[in-house]
């Protein structure tokens, strides 16, 4: 689950106009829309301006109708969704054909997975079910339930056909887990339909995964206020959202503590536990599934390769929080 950001709108009306050749034409004035609704498991957002209600309530009907498409593609946690159907595959041999939608969401998991060095893993699924359920129970998984759990593990025994829009799972007992982009990726299919709209200006939130379009009316942005991370700490920085999308992940509300250690609900898909020490990761992003998919990677690296690793991800900002031996470090690639 991710930190919630706090949302605070940038107030003003403007009419708009563009040139014609010869005369001037005013577009209609464009009122604010909101609409809130239980979603995957946390609160689903949407916030845009458009001419009149009835084009605002068709909108937020279709944006409606394709999150609930999605969820029923990529939720884990629902037995018939289509993809635990294909993991019920796993180790078969064969080649099995998905949905555009199950195809482009693996897809983008696979690159991501490749250029962490498996720092993320949509293959992660039985180490998951593990830790979800130790997390939720309070109890330690042994090492002989992580060590069967990990077998079944590794983004490279997740093949895909782009040809036939096909995916194999060579390993039997695979089971994948999306849950770590599958929010970022639904955002942006959010905003897709949004356009189909003509709606411009619009911002979306999942849990915390938040995408901005284009600015309100007479305004520069979206105004997003950055938490500290930490229980009780009511501090915000204050940023400017257009056209891009931020996510943080930390531990503030999810963990386990067991024989004196706190183990964040941020597993590490190597070692099929959660992260030991405080680490808050925020990423800036030019889409919704790579700001959600990379706050779990540079949680997992860590502030000194987080460094490194973040020139892999062009057009990404970090800006990261590391309580390590008692003192907290902070690390920010560039401004938001």
């Amino acid at each position: 689950m991710n930190t919630r950001f706090s949302l605070c709108l940038l107030t003003g009306m403007s009419l708009m106009g563009f040139l014609w050749p010869g005369k001037a034409i005013s577009q209609p004035e464009m009122s604010r829309f909101s609409f809130h609704r239980g979603l995957m498991g946390t609160q689903f957002n949407v916030i845009f301006y458009a001419p009149d209600s009835l084009t605002a309530l068709r909108a937020n009907a279709a944006v409606n109708a394709r999150m609930d498409s999605l969820n029923q593609i990529m939720s884990d946690y629902m037995d018939g969704s289509e993809i635990n159907q294909l993991s019920k595959t796993a180790g078969s041999g064969r080649w099995v054909p998905v949905s555009s939608d199950l195809y482009n969401v693996l897809k983008k998991a696979q690159a991501i997975a490749r250029l962490s060095n498996g720092r993320f893993d949509p293959t992660v699924g039985p180490l998951s079910l593990l830790w979800r359920r130790a997390v939720r129970r309070k109890e330690f998984p042994t090492n002989t339930e992580r060590k069967r759990a990990r077998r079944s593990v590794g983004y490279r025994f997740m093949e895909l056909d782009s040809a036939t829009r096909s995916v194999r799972l060579k390993k039997a007992g695979m089971r994948l887990d999306v849950g770590g982009i599958g929010q970022g990726f639904a955002i942006d299919e959010a905003l897709v339909v949004l356009h189909q709209f003509g709606i411009k200006s619009a911002l979306i939130d999942i849990g915390g995964d938040i995408l901005a379009a284009d600015a309100p009316p007479g305004s520069s942005g979206w105004r997003v206020g950055i938490g500290s991370g930490k229980a009780g700490d009511t501090d915000t920085t204050t940023i400017l959202l257009r056209n891009a999308a931020i996510t943080t992940s930390g531990d503030t509300y999810r963990f386990l503590e067991h024989n004196g250690r706190r183990y964040s609900h941020i597993m590490d898909p190597r070692s099929g536990l959660g992260l030991r020490h405080f680490v808050r990761a925020t990423v800036l992003a030019p889409d919704g599934y790579r700001a959600d998919a990379l706050t779990k990677v540079f949680s997992v690296v860590g502030l000194r390769k987080s460094r490194r690793l973040l020139t892999r991800f062009l057009g990404v900002k970090l800006l990261i929080l590391e309580n390590t031996k008692g003192q907290l470090h902070k690390w920010q690639s560039a401004p938001f």
